[in-house]
């Protein structure tokens, strides 16, 4: 397996952990499965669908109801996708 296909698969597992936390709003979990719906639903390419899951936790890390624990998630989230993005690019 790739380091692409690993920094994915890791990916989504941490989208899916978040998206179960129950310390979290249910809007921002629903956000989160949302964006990792847009990830992993196979219509556009990778690239695309990766900009698309970043813009979507964007708008959930500057939500004002999320916790401080959750945001650092979803930072970390973003940054592995911007990662992921970089490698399938070069």
């Amino acid at each position: 397996m790739s380091n692409k296909d690993t920094l994915y698969r890791e990916i989504v597992e941490m989208m899916e952990e978040l998206a179960e936390d129950t310390s979290l709003p249910r809007n921002i979990r629903k956000g989160i499965s949302r964006a990792k719906e847009v990830l992993t639903k196979g219509d556009n390419a990778l690239d695309v669908r990766i900009a698309s899951a970043i813009f979507a936790l964007d708008e959930i890390a500057n939500d004002p109801n999320i916790p401080v624990h959750g945001r650092t998630m979803v930072y970390m989230i973003m940054g592995k996708l911007e990662t992921l993005s970089k490698e399938i690019s070069s």
